[in-house]
């Protein structure tokens, strides 16, 4: 299989499809659980892409959706979809074929006939696409090699606890292996959609689907991704992985020390002894910092006000936040705009 080099600019494959072939074809695998959202702005991308005026004619583009007995598969969300067909007996007729995962991605046991299926792929034309959970099937099925994936920031401890030898990353969207592409999921599906489309059928038709989803643009792959996340590979105590993790999964309504000890079973002092021995700091200071950390990722990346963005990290006012930001980066917060932007 080839192994090309990552690129974030892809220049059209083809102008026209052979033979009357659509210039790019994917072959879409459900799993159990799958995440709703990921499979749905993938697919709408390929959708709006493949006609004019959203016609949805698979003319420039063609999927199929497919499970792995041709039965329907329930998301995340308890939507159950139908599937046009069973796995394709050559997964090779497809230019790429995504795995779609979501909520099962712990199921350590897949059917094997999907793991197999999976390898016939990779040694076929087609290239592997891993959307959300799906990378960790993939992995599974043991076709990931040496290469670097990218995973969702929230699965990432259980990604590398499973497969440790694997280079799983979260600084990226999506990350392009050449024959294997792996995206974190959610929204991030859109932009690795809107990457193939611009890859096969041109930069035009890719701004096509842009307008029709009314998003503000093509976000490159190497742009990092919302995450919050401290790295704690390092860290044995698991009470602190715990609430660390508690934590991080809690931005938006942050928790009180009280309730973090309660999540991990543990008193107030308790805690603070064992986050100041795993990691130097408090647990209200480790939440300070990830607080920081989302407002330097909002100030390059949203276009809220000043104001506003120390609001949504939990700072009761302005100064503030600025007062913290610049104890972290050295600089105020609309100096690290601007130097961002």
């Amino acid at each position: 299989m080839l192994n090309m080099t990552p690129i974030d600019n892809p220049s059209p494959e083809s102008a026209q499809g052979a033979g009357g072939r659509a210039q790019l074809s994917v072959g879409l695998v459900l799993l159990d659980q799958f995440t709703l959202a990921a499979f749905s702005c993938f697919v709408d991308v390929l959708r709006l892409s493949a006609d004019l005026g959203g016609g949805s004619r698979q003319i420039h583009t063609a999927w199929r959706v497919m499970s792995v007995d041709g039965r329907p598969r329930t998301s995340s969300a308890g939507i159950v979809l139908e599937v046009a067909s069973a796995l394709a007996e050559d997964p090779g007729e497809f230019d790429y074929v995504a795995i779609c995962g979501g909520n099962d991605y712990p199921n350590t046991h897949l059917p094997k006939s999907l793991l197999d299926w999976v390898r016939r792929a990779a040694d076929s034309r087609a290239r592997l696409l891993g959307i959300c959970t799906g990378t960790f099937a993939l992995a599974q099925a043991g076709v990931v090699g040496s290469r670097s994936v990218c995973v969702h920031w929230n699965v990432l401890d259980d990604f590398r606890a499973r497969f440790p030898k694997t280079r799983a990353a979260v600084d990226h969207l999506f990350i392009d292996e050449g024959d294997l592409i792996t995206c974190a999921g959610s929204t991030a599906a859109i932009d690795l959609g809107l990457y193939l489309v611009a890859r096969h059928c041109g930069r035009e038709k890719a701004l096509q689907t842009v307008r029709h989803m009314m998003l503000q643009g093509i976000r490159q792959g190497r742009q990092p991704q919302a995450h919050f996340y401290a790295d704690l590979a390092g860290i044995k105590d698991e009470r602190v992985r715990q609430a660390a993790h508690y934590i991080e999964q809690r931005m938006d309504s942050l928790p009180t020390l009280d309730a973090i000890a309660r999540y991990v079973g543990l008193g107030r002092r308790q805690l603070t002894r064992a986050f100041q021995h795993a990691l130097g700091i408090s647990p209200m200071e480790f939440q300070r910092s990830l607080r920081i950390e989302y407002g330097s990722w909002l100030l390059v990346n949203s276009h809220s006000s000043i104001t506003q963005i120390a609001m949504d990290c939990g700072f009761s006012d302005c100064a503030h936040f600025s007062r913290e930001f610049r104890g972290r980066f050295g600089m105020s917060p609309r100096q690290f705009q601007r130097q961002g932007r």
